[in-house]
């Protein structure tokens, strides 16, 4: 589709973007692994060395300091970037960053922006998102438990959270807490930023998941929230705006890990290719076996229906239609098109698929986490079922050209 084809201008972006991938983030991996200070030292270096080449920060654009120009070209950037767990790191978009900064970009107020927005994009600080509990359902957040009370011009926080992606080490939290429990379900919870530094925030520890604790960034903490004491200005939007938004952070959030997912799945498939035609086993490579070359077919099947579908998907935010249907979609069949992929490759490689000699292994762990993180695959197949069963309910059908219920004819 002519939308969705690249300009000259973001080929020869991408173009530079690969070229630093190659140079610069392939070979540090093994570096970054360490997650020591060696290892920070290195991604510093390396955020500046992209900074000074004007291609920091693709995920937001230049009114909050970065150098984005719109989800499409976005998603084309980082099916480059997300071929490295690293990588977006390097380049100024890990998440949850990108998320809260897009958040605080569109309801942050203007001291909210100029005390942690600004610093947040330029790479000078870090923050978490503190969302899920472990007390209750993540897939249904009407039934947070966290509060926060206000007294004079002052909130007052006590809860308890987990997998608080990127807490150790943050600078802030944006918390979501029940502001209103009187209020209609979705009008009870608010967004809030809370210092780190805050008495009363408590981070509990780093959980482990599937073996990996992670350092800094790459950790997923409990954290507790006792008496916390911050001023009501610190609130995101208004009161009572918390879950609006949450579906604004949350919607761009999914396809922003669906971005980078389309990278993890196009290395891993050429680790596959690669491997299945070096690998030699009953008088012959791996890839004259059928089941292989079925394997490599599904694949590549897989890959580029995920990228017509994002990049469709990004092409529609960027016309300013919220794409709910279509992010859920994405969502949870970009989640089982990575997993499949890399378990492919993992299983043409053998017994080193399961060792760090490739980056298949902490690539399949961080797969199967996608298909519940930001929402349960079950959840978001909910969503698309409902949308669609609405539609023919009031006798609309549904029109996969429009994405959404058929116009009457002449409409």
């Amino acid at each position: 589709m002519r939308e969705l084809e690249m300009t000259a201008d973001l080929r020869e972006l991408r173009g530079r973007v690969r070229s630093f991938m190659d140079e610069h983030v392939y070979p540090a991996e093994p570096v970054f692994d360490r997650e020591d200070a060696e290892a920070e030292a290195l991604v510093k270096e390396l955020q500046g060395r992209v900074k000074a080449a004007g291609m920091w920060a693709p995920h937001i654009g230049p009114e909050a300091g970065g150098t984005g120009t719109g989800f499409l070209p976005y998603a084309y950037l980082n099916e480059i970037i997300g071929r490295s767990h690293w990588a977006p790191l390097v380049f100024g978009c890990q998440a949850p960053d990108a998320g809260n900064a897009e958040i605080l970009n569109l309801f942050g107020s203007p001291e909210l922006k100029r005390r942690w927005l600004r610093p947040l994009v330029a790479g000078d600080v870090r923050s978490f998102f503190s969302m899920t509990e472990p007390e209750v359902s993540g897939s249904d957040p009407t039934g947070l438990r966290t509060r926060a009370v206000r007294d004079g011009d002052d909130w007052v926080v006590d809860g308890h959270k987990w997998f608080s992606s990127g807490a150790e080490g943050a600078a802030f939290g944006i918390v979501m807490a029940v502001t209103d429990p009187d209020a209609p379900p979705h009008r009870r919870a608010s967004q809030i930023v809370v210092p780190a530094d805050t008495p009363g925030v408590e981070v509990v520890r780093a959980i482990p998941t599937m073996g990996h604790r992670g350092r800094g960034w790459s950790t997923h903490c409990e954290v507790r929230y006792t008496g916390v004491r911050v001023p009501v200005a610190n609130t995101v939007g208004e009161p009572g705006d918390g879950f609006r938004i949450a579906q604004k952070r949350l919607g761009p959030g999914r396809i922003h890990h669906v971005m980078r997912w389309l990278g993890q799945m196009q290395r891993a498939f050429e680790l596959l290719c690669s491997y299945s035609l070096e690998r030699e086993a009953f008088g012959g490579p791996l890839a004259g076996k059928q089941t292989v070359q079925n394997w490599i077919a599904d694949s590549a099947a897989g890959i580029q229906a995920c990228r017509l579908l994002t990049l469709d998907t990004a092409h529609k935010i960027d016309q300013g239609g919220e794409a709910r249907v279509e992010v859920s979609l994405i969502k949870f069949h970009a989640a089982a098109v990575l997993h499949d992929v890399i378990d492919r490759a993992i299983q043409v490689h053998g017994a080193l698929g399961l060792t760090d000699g490739t980056p298949l292994a902490s690539m399949y762990r961080e797969a199967r986490a996608a298909r519940i993180y930001d929402g349960p695959d079950e959840v978001h197949r909910m969503v698309v079922s409902r949308r669609i069963l609405k539609a023919f309910e009031e006798g609309a059908g549904w029109d996969f050209a429009e994405g959404g219920p058929a116009r009457p004819a002449g409409g």
